[in-house]
C-alpha cells in the first residue's frame, strides 16, 4: 500500500485546489488552520453520530492539509515554524477523529489500540529523525529512512474511515470493522517499521 511514497502520483489530484489557493495567497498557515477547523468539526460530527457528514468535512481537512504544503512552497512561504504547524496539526485531526469514532463505534479495548498505534506509526519518524539523521530535504520534505517503509499510514487510515463512513447508513457494523481493521493495519505497519529500523540499525555502537 503506503500512499505516502507515491507522493508525486497523489500530487497531482490535489495540486489543482492548491494553485487556487496559491493564486489567491492564502497564507499556508492559515490554510492549516482551516484543516484544523474542518478536522475539529469532523470529529463533532462523528461523535454526534453524523458520520457521512463527519467523512466530507474530513475530506475538505485531508485536501486542506495538502494544500498548505503545496502553497508554502510554490509562493515561496515555506517555514520551518510551518513545517512543525502542519505535524501539529495532523496529529490534532487524527487523534479528534479517530478518538470520536473510537469511542462511539467500537469497544474500548479497539478504541485505545487504533488511537495508540496510528500516533505511535507516525511518532517513529521524529524519533528516526533525532536518533538516526537523514540524508536531505526535498521542496521541504524530509528523505527519511522510513519514507518507503510501513504500508498503512495516515492516508490509509483515512481513506478505510472515509470509506466505512459513505456505508454507514446502510451497513452500521462498517464503522465498528473499520476501526478494528485501521487499529490492527497500523499495529502490524508500525511493527514493520520497527523490524526494519531493528535490521538496518540495530548493531551496537560506540558512545
Amino acid at each position: 500500500m503506503n500512499i505516502t511514497s507515491n507522493r508525486d502520483s497523489l500530487k497531482k489530484l490535489y495540486s489543482p485546489f492548491g494553485w487556487i489557493l496559491a493564486k489567491a495567497k492564502v497564507p499556508p498557515n492559515l490554510i492549516t488552520l482551516g484543516a484544523i477547523l474542518f478536522g475539529s468539526l469532523s470529529a463533532l460530527m462523528y461523535y454526534l453520530k453524523h458520520p457521512v457528514i463527519g467523512a466530507f468535512l474530513l475530506f475538505v481537512s485531508g485536501i486542506l492539509d495538502l494544500c498548505d504544503g503545496y502553497v508554502a512552497v510554490n509562493n515561496k512561504k515555506a517555514t520551518k515554524f510551518g513545517a512543525v504547524f502542519d505535524w501539529i496539526a495532523d496529529k490534532w485531526v487524527d487523534g479528534f477523529v479517530l478518538g470520536a469514532v473510537a469511542l462511539k463505534y467500537a469497544s474500548p479495548p479497539v478504541a485505545l489500540l487504533a488511537v495508540v498505534s496510528t500516533m505511535l506509526h507516525t511518532f517513529i519518524k521524529p524519533v528516526a529523525y533525532a536518533e538516526i539523521g537523514y540524508k536531505e530535504r526535498d521542496t521541504g520534505k524530509i528523505k527519511d529512512p522510513l519514507e518507503k517503509t510501513g504500508f498503512f499510514g495516515r492516508p490509509e487510515t483515512l481513506i478505510t474511515l472515509f470509506g466505512a463512513s459513505l456505508i454507514y447508513p446502510i451497513y452500521h457494523k462498517g464503522l465498528t470493522y473499520g476501526i478494528l481493521f485501521i487499529a490492527v493495519m497500523s499495529t502490524l505497519s508500525l511493527l514493520h517499521r520497527l523490524y526494519y529500523l531493528y535490521r538496518e540499525y540495530g548493531k551496537e555502537y560506540e558512545v
